[in-house]
């Protein structure tokens, strides 16, 4: 098995459980969250659903440069069908990113700048486990809550949740 081959396998089950959690945010709850310093549940779900697409971007380019600016401005999807799309959208661009993607690419080095400081350097294998595939896990624990203080069923995820049953 290549080392894409077993990425793919990972994201489409992690990605058919944050599906899940996208499609239970109800558009009178976009603005809601929890604490001043905490993002609205819409910021915070469409921040999953942009990492999606860290990925292809990791593959693809050999480096991401906060200093070389650019004109980023978050996707602000006015309904869950426009944030779900979209999620589905970058998911589907990360797989086929990850398909053309050899072992020997995988392997390779990707740099985090900002101008002259380096974050980190590192090759592409750790940078997809732990900026995207660890960093959508964690953001879709901190959604569950986000869903949970408002009463709204947290779907199973690595097994039933309380609001679907029991093994």
């Amino acid at each position: 098995m290549s080392l894409s081959d077993a990425f793919i396998a990972e994201l489409q089950q992690e990605s058919a459980a944050t599906r899940k959690c996208l499609e239970r945010i109800p558009e009178n709850k976009f603005d809601w969250k929890p604490h001043e310093k905490s993002f609205t549940m819409s910021r915070l779900a469409t921040h999953i659903a942009e990492m999606i697409g860290w990925a292809k971007e990791t593959i693809e380019k050999p480096e991401m440069d906060f200093a070389a600016g650019g004109d980023y401005k978050p996707f602000e999807p006015k309904t869950t069908a426009e944030l779900v799309e979209f999620f589905d959208k970058n998911l589907a661009d990360a797989t086929e990113a990850l398909k053309n993607a050899s072992d020997e690419v995988l392997m390779e080095n990707w740099k985090l700048r900002n101008g002259e400081e380096i974050y980190f350097d590192m090759p592409r294998t750790q940078v997809l486990r732990g900026m995207v595939f660890n960093h959508i896990i964690n953001h879709r624990g901190q959604l569950s809550v986000y869903l949970r203080l408002n009463d709204i069923p947290v779907p199973a995820l690595y097994g039933p949740s309380a609001d679907e049953g029991t093994m």
